[in-house]
């Protein structure tokens, strides 16, 4: 009798087991691979097929010419951990307390109750990875594993937090205002760990290779089950640090340099994705966290010929090109002209593997019609400018942008520096202003004579961001903004 019993059991368990082997490759199957590469302070002229000049970046150009290249797409903010913020949780960074670049001496960061891209994806099972720039707080609680990866590699804040000028002389002053004496060295972090310090350019030059090795490491290692890999150059932020293979190597000088590492770096992860048969069923997307730092002059990267830079709302702030690959799915070739912006990026990908949304409130929209290039698709028809803390200094709806009364920061009419060194900012009082971004994307012809009805209709949009998010600028709070995460003092 036992022996009929195992006889019959034998096979039971051989379907059962089949059965799960099974099932896994079905779940395999029908969720993607994400890869996401996040640039810091790159142009909307950086990439060749953006017009960038006298440097060739043929991996990006491929990637968009397999994929769909975005010329309306929005950083959440023309800063580096607001940007980062609003990319992450798919809102703007003002709703949930984030704002400007956090110092090293901050004792915040971002909450662990908002939901990062990396916590929704773990709800079906997915691995998640990061390498880079982080910049969402850089004590513990705060850090990416805090935040839903399961694995780290990279600097905690921006590669220019160190006590080195700009031409690599240390920085003398130690007195107690002296942040830089209190933090001397970059800490390199791998999980929750500092594993080295990032001490002169040479190391800097080193960040690119190093990111670029730990992405192709965990494609390597997941890629029988479905990942998420975030990928956040510290390039090209000032100081501009390039790996012997690449210096010397454009006519653009370093930061030309820089630029063919990064599209080496890029190169190296499709082709990871390639050798390990996953390039048809993995979507990649690549963009940046605002616009070109430009008082840095021959370091900093172009617009494209877009108004101003990092650090303001017009256009050359926070317009940033984007490209999108998923075999069978996004058309090649394609050119979206759709409004979109990185807030986007969440409730998309909640869209495309079934995820469940936070249920706290965010921004972002499901721009799946878009990537499938249904024609029509209109997802997003208007878009809020804020920076600084609270601070709404524009609204965009579709090719309307509608300018509000603020003090901004300014490229205009002051020198760039060179070689490291920046020049200084102009500052710039900026009254009620309307553009046609269709006819006029350089923001040059302020129209506002010419439509008021387009003026008041934006303006509903205002009051509504005003009651919702809030205003500093008209010293209003906002009836539906959280708080950041805080440690105490």
């Amino acid at each position: 009798m036992k022996c009929f019993f195992r006889a019959l059991l034998l096979p039971v368990l051989f379907i059962i087991i089949l059965s799960g082997c099974s099932q896994r490759k079905q779940t395999k199957k029908n969720l993607p691979n994400i890869v996401l590469i996040f640039m810091d302070d790159m142009g909307y002229g950086d990439i060749g097929t953006y017009g960038a000049i006298d440097y060739q970046t043929p991996n990006l150009d491929n990637l968009a010419t397999e994929g769909m290249r975005f010329t309306n797409f929005y950083a959440a903010q023309a800063v580096c951990s607001a940007s980062r913020a609003g990319l992450l949780t798919g809102c703007y960074p003002n709703r949930i307390g984030i704002s400007g670049a956090l110092m090293p001496w901050a004792k915040h960061g971002l909450s662990d109750k908002e939901m990062t891209i990396a916590e929704l994806l773990k709800q079906k099972g997915y691995a998640t990875g990061m390498a880079g720039k982080w910049h969402l707080g850089h004590l513990k609680p705060f850090l990416p594993l805090q935040h839903g990866f399961d694995e780290y590699l990279g600097l905690p804040y921006s590669n220019d937090m160190w006590p080195v000028d700009f031409d690599g002389t240390p920085i003398t002053d130690k007195s107690p205002k002296s942040w830089k004496a209190k933090y001397p060295q970059l800490p390199l972090i791998d999980g929750n760990e500092k594993v080295k310090e990032i001490r002169n350019f040479d190391d800097q030059g080193s960040l690119t290779t190093a990111y670029t090795e730990r992405a192709v490491s965990f494609i390597n290692k997941n890629k029988d089950r479905p990942f998420f890999f975030y990928l956040a150059h510290s390039m090209v932020h000032v100081p501009l640090g390039v790996s012997d293979k690449f210096k010397g190597k454009s006519k653009q000088g370093l930061f030309g340099d820089v630029m063919m590492e990064i599209d080496w770096s890029v190169g190296q992860v499709l082709k990871a994705l390639k050798d390990n048969g996953l390039e048809d069923n993995t979507l990649v997307i690549f963009t940046s966290d605002n616009g070109p730092w430009l008082n840095f002059g021959n370091n900093a990267g172009s617009t494209g010929g877009l108004r101003e830079g990092k650090g303001t709302s017009w256009e050359g702030g926070q317009r940033e090109p984007c490209i999108v690959k998923w075999p069978g799915v996004v058309p090649e070739g394609v050119i979206c002209n759709k409004l979109s912006s990185t807030i986007d990026i969440l409730p998309t990908l909640a869209a495309i593997t079934g995820a469940d949304l936070p249920e706290h409130k965010i921004d972002g929209v499901n721009i799946m019609s878009l990537l499938k290039g249904t024609p029509d698709a209109n997802p997003r028809d208007h878009f809020y400018y804020y920076y600084g803390r609270n601070n709404l200094e524009g609204v965009r709806k579709d090719n309307w942008k509608l300018v509000l009364p603020h003090w901004s920061r300014s490229y205009e009419g002051v020198l760039p520096g060179n070689d490291r060194f920046p020049g200084p900012y102009a500052k710039d009082s900026v009254g009620l202003e309307l553009y046609d971004l269709r006819r006029d994307p350089g923001e040059h012809y302020n129209v506002i004579e010419l439509y008021p009805d387009v003026v008041k209709d934006i303006m509903v949009l205002v009051e509504q961001a005003r009651e919702d998010l809030g205003d500093d600028l008209t010293k209003n709070e906002g009836i539906n903004r959280r708080e950041s995460g805080r440690v105490a003092e």
